[in-house]
């Protein structure tokens, strides 16, 4: 584990695009979701939330989306994803991106998911075993 920047590369390709050829608005968020994820699997050992469900019961399901879209995402470069946590809560974190192409912002964005036991939906603390990785990768300066 580093503490480093993470930054998640997404290929955009044509079947991404609309007829304005730039990437559908729907696209933005599956390309931030599929940063999120590779940043679990980054810190956790490879697993990410298929993982944390299936094999650990911890379940997250998101309570708010927030993006501000700043330039057309294309094809023509690709998409550097910039994921890092801003919030740990007890019962909830946050994850915070920036993601652009050739060093422009497209766009930025809040995440936030709860914790839960998987198989019974109930909302649980953030498990210590995730807590104590994320803890000091929480980047509040950039929420």
């Amino acid at each position: 584990m580093t503490t480093d920047n993470f930054v998640h590369e997404i290929n955009v390709t044509w079947g991404d695009c609309d007829p304005a050829q730039i990437a559908y608005t729907a696209r933005l968020p599956y390309f931030a979701l599929d940063a999120i994820n590779a940043w679990w699997e980054a810190h956790f050992d490879g697993d990410g939330w298929f993982q944390l469900q299936i094999d650990r019961n911890i379940g997250t399901p998101f309570v708010n989306l927030s993006m501000d879209f700043r330039s057309p995402v294309t094809p023509r470069h690709k998409l550097m994803c910039e994921t890092y946590p801003t919030r740990l809560g007890n019962k909830s974190i946050t994850f915070g991106m920036k993601a652009r192409q050739n060093g422009v912002l497209c766009f930025e964005g809040s995440f936030t998911c709860v914790f839960t036991i998987a198989d019974v939906f109930k909302s649980q603390s953030a498990p210590e075993e995730l807590a104590r990785v994320i803890k000091p990768l929480v980047r509040a300066d950039l929420a």
